[in-house]
């Protein structure tokens, strides 16, 4: 029978993308060893064009020839392929929670933060304000947890690991505070435990000096573009 999990394993990314490090920190987790090729968003070659022809954007992951793209839809694939170290719970309702929370915080908090680094004024105070009401709902389900799925690292916490170190260069570049860590001491301690793990703190991440260059030309380019968006 055809052994699924072996083969030859490529991983398309981009340096400061939080998508494609979600993708990093679940190989990782699994001890898969993979390529890394790294991809110039804004000079994209035809690899990612042939790779993903959609959306034409990273993460893309590459198993035995075959391209996925999309983090959330790679972690599950990584999960079931490679299923020792299980990412997400086996019961299907708490599966289906997890999931839940997934697309909320991508949604309410990623979303949301984001529009707070890309524009000004009235509009930024409030995505501000959305950004922390998302937070609030994530602080009430971590409570009392080390880890969104108890003691050990999980999809959840892939998911929403962009705000242990990127949150912060955002709230710089953008002079904003949404995570608070005497509001939020539950996601505080999170932060802490989820840097301070063995696989996160080993593999690659930007340095906040990098971050806060980058996002601040991302910001003077974007706010433009994001003057009409309506919440």
């Amino acid at each position: 029978m055809e052994n699924k999990s072996e083969g030859c394993v490529k991983l398309v990314g981009f340096w400061v993308s939080p998508f494609v490090n979600r993708v990093r920190w679940a190989l990782k987790l699994k001890g898969i060893e993979y390529e890394y090729i790294e991809e110039d968003i804004f000079n994209r070659t035809s690899l990612l064009s042939e790779l993903n022809p959609v959306y034409g954007k990273v993460p893309v992951l590459v198993h035995n020839g075959k391209p996925l793209p999309e983090s959330f839809i790679i972690l599950e694939y990584i999960d079931e392929i490679w299923d020792h170290n299980p990412l997400l719970p086996f019961d299907p309702y708490e599966r289906a929670q997890v999931r839940f929370w997934a697309k909320f915080s991508e949604e309410k908090l990623l979303g949301s933060a984001w529009l707070a680094l890309c524009s000004e004024g009235e509009k930024q105070e409030r995505a501000v304000k959305l950004s922390i009401e998302a937070l609030e709902k994530i602080e009430q389900i971590l409570k009392g947890k080390i880890f969104f799925g108890g003691d050990k690292i999980g999809y959840l916490d892939l998911i929403i690991g962009f705000i242990s170190y990127m949150l912060p260069a955002w709230e710089d570049v953008a002079s904003v505070k949404i995570l608070d860590p005497l509001k939020f001491p539950a996601i505080a301690a999170w932060t802490d435990n989820f840097m301070n793990h063995e696989v996160i703190k080993g593999e690659y991440l930007p340095s906040k000096a990098e971050m806060i260059r980058y996002f601040r030309w991302r910001r003077e380019e974007l706010i433009p573009v994001f003057a009409s968006y309506q919440l």
